[in-house]
């Protein structure tokens, strides 16, 4: 059954891009990133000529030859050296002056004492930040993924929405049995427009998410942390405490919060229980952030209507878990940010940011390691 049902969410996905241009489309040139709290990794001489003549390590991680060219185009100063792992990483930590956040650990950062710049691959920080070390190097400047992932991650959400709320799974059933069936599944199918989305943490993979829902004539409420300016489609932005008291108005609750102190397990019995009885909860940011024991007491008992999970705790699922068997949930195996897009995004805002390291410049996506995002 699961393997039509991706085949499923596959097809939801195509619905997806259905959203009004308008509403939809980006700025193809638009770089992905943010100057938010941008800082200079490493201060360097003004004059270009001196600058130049500095000459600065990056521990990367598995580039093709074609973009550790490109690399050298934009930021000559800066030597690219390729890891495979972390034990050729760790023979090379005397000499990084940046590195790629995967090879990090207490002992690589205890060898590195020239290193100014952390670049995480992803926009989860949540292990990259808790590495002794970090937190207490002041200078360390650490950025991140953030913005890359957005659009991909939207449709993937879309898609399991759509799957959950047009009954894909059970007419998935009957398309492997070779059954031509107008029977009617046990829950008919919902339509999005008039419905309300609330988005939980509307940062850029949540913009993403709630311009497509908007698209699909959804009312849009959201938390958000910050006073930041919230999109025009957006009807209404309370803060984290204001969780509670939003969550009954929702028929479908989109999480996209960072995993950090505050964050993990947020999704419990009790927060479960304020959510509207039909709701749907679709999860594609760290599977810790909810209680798994709430989620499928709520699912069982028709609390929720169902559910999208690209991410579980424990995570990866083990086999014989009691979510593989709910007919009402759709789980991925936290491959929502794969695509194309994300690749080019990713390239983009990486060249960006070594160009801009060996310029001296502040970088981009840099991230508040005491707030853990």
């Amino acid at each position: 059954m699961r393997n039509s049902t991706i085949r499923f969410i596959a097809a939801g996905l195509a619905l997806a891009i259905f959203v009004p241009l308008a509403l939809a489309r980006q700025d193809k040139n638009e770089l992905p990133g943010s100057t938010r709290g941008s800082r200079v990794a490493r201060v360097l001489p003004a004059d270009a000529g001196e600058r130049a003549k500095v000459s600065l390590t990056l521990i990367a991680g598995d580039l093709s030859d074609e973009q550790v060219k490109e690399l050298g185009e934009v930021a000559p100063n800066v030597k690219i050296v390729r890891a495979k792992g972390r034990d050729e990483a760790m023979k090379l930590a005397p000499e990084a002056d940046g590195v790629d956040g995967r090879w990090v650990s207490a002992e690589f950062l205890g060898k590195a004492k020239k290193l100014s710049w952390i670049h995480s691959p992803s926009a989860g920080v949540d292990r990259l930040v808790t590495v002794p070390g970090v937190r207490e190097n002041k200078a360390l400047v650490v950025t991140n993924a953030r913005g890359v992932h957005g659009p991909a991650i939207a449709d993937h959400a879309m898609a399991m929405l759509l799957s959950l709320t047009r009954q894909l799974p059970w007419y998935a059933d009957a398309q492997e049995k070779g059954a031509w069936t107008r029977d009617e599944p046990p829950t008919r199918g919902v339509a999005l427009a008039g419905k309300t989305m609330l988005v939980v943490g509307i940062g850029g993979i949540g913009t993403e998410i709630a311009r497509r829902a908007h698209g699909f004539d959804m009312r849009v409420i959201a938390t958000r942390r910050s006073d930041a300016p919230s999109p025009e489609f957006v009807e209404h932005v309370g803060k984290p405490d204001e969780l509670a008291a939003m969550l009954p108005k929702a028929d479908v609750v989109a999480i996209c919060v960072p995993l950090t102190k505050e964050t993990e397990r947020l999704f419990d019995e009790k927060m479960i229980g304020a959510m509207k009885r039909g709701s749907y909860l679709i999860n594609i940011a760290r599977g810790k952030i909810v209680d798994t024991p709430a989620l499928v007491a709520a699912l069982k008992d028709g609390r929720l209507a169902g559910a999208g999970l690209d991410v579980t705790d424990p995570e990866p699922l083990p086999a014989g878990h009691e979510l593989w068997g709910l007919k009402n949930v759709v789980i991925t195996p936290h491959v929502a940010a794969d695509g194309e897009l994300t690749d080019q995004r990713w390239w983009a805002l990486y060249k960006e940011n070594v160009r801009r390291f060996g310029a001296g410049e502040s970088l981009l996506n840099c991230v508040d390691v005491e707030a853990g995002y």
